[in-house]
């Protein structure tokens, strides 16, 4: 009986392990009646657009279920704006390549930057940029670095989380909370004033605005993009 038992479990167990994972891209029962929306439909560009055009950024395709740059300089921008809100959505960066996420983005500008402070996508092994901590994967960039390196190697995703209250800003990456710090208070308008944004005026200045992936002149991959509004 105790041979059988443990049969019945193997197979359990390998029957388990056969069984495909859940499309990143589609929505769970649960994730719908916690208010969370799709940003990406996971085949095409609809609800993107570029900073400057309602046409999406050039350059930018869909590609295994994943949007995808090779690098034209042109960020991918969210049609909607969005003002408390908690993202999360998974990056995929090209060996030595440098992207991010920028949110509350603003119109007008010549640069999403300008306006929206960015989540670092980062190689932090090979990339140039990788000197500074506050210029790491998962920084408020130029301003909060991580604590540590969470990052998973070079052609494997990682996961995000992005939530914003007011410009109480808290980031993410898999699974570790690597920022946590409020840029409306003495302590964070300090860190802009001392940060190449500092002579950006509107930069995290913004009730609502947009989100924007990066492109940076790297290949870069983001899938399952969703968020919800908070209220």
């Amino acid at each position: 009986m105790k041979k059988i038992a443990l049969l019945f479990g193997l197979l359990a167990f390998t029957s388990c392990m056969t069984v495909q994972p859940a499309d990143p891209n589609a929505l769970t029962a649960a994730e719908k009646s916690a208010g969370w929306k799709l940003l990406f439909d996971g085949t095409t560009l609809s609800g993107w657009r570029s900073l400057k055009s309602e046409k999406p950024g050039v350059g930018w395709r869909v590609e295994d279920g994943a949007l995808v740059t090779s690098g034209k300089k042109e960020d991918l921008v969210s049609a909607g704006e969005f003002g408390d809100f908690e993202l999360s959505l998974e990056w995929k960066i090209s060996e030595g390549g440098n992207s991010g996420v920028i949110y509350r983005v603003g119109l007008g500008e010549n640069a999403t930057y300008r306006t929206g402070p960015e989540c670092q996508v980062l190689d932090n092994v090979k990339a140039e940029d990788n000197k500074q901590p506050n210029h790491l994967a998962g920084s408020l960039y130029d301003l909060v670095a991580p604590p540590k390196d969470f990052t998973k190697p070079v052609g494997e995703w990682n996961l995000v989380r992005i939530v914003v209250r007011g410009w109480h800003v808290q980031h993410w990456l898999n699974g570790q909370q690597v920022v946590d710090v409020d840029l409306g208070t003495p302590e964070g308008k300090a860190l802009i004033a001392g940060s190449k944004f500092k002579t950006m005026p509107r930069f995290a200045t913004l009730s609502s605005g947009h989100i924007a992936l990066q492109d940076h002149g790297d290949a870069v991959s983001f899938r399952s993009v969703k968020i919800r509004e908070l209220k």
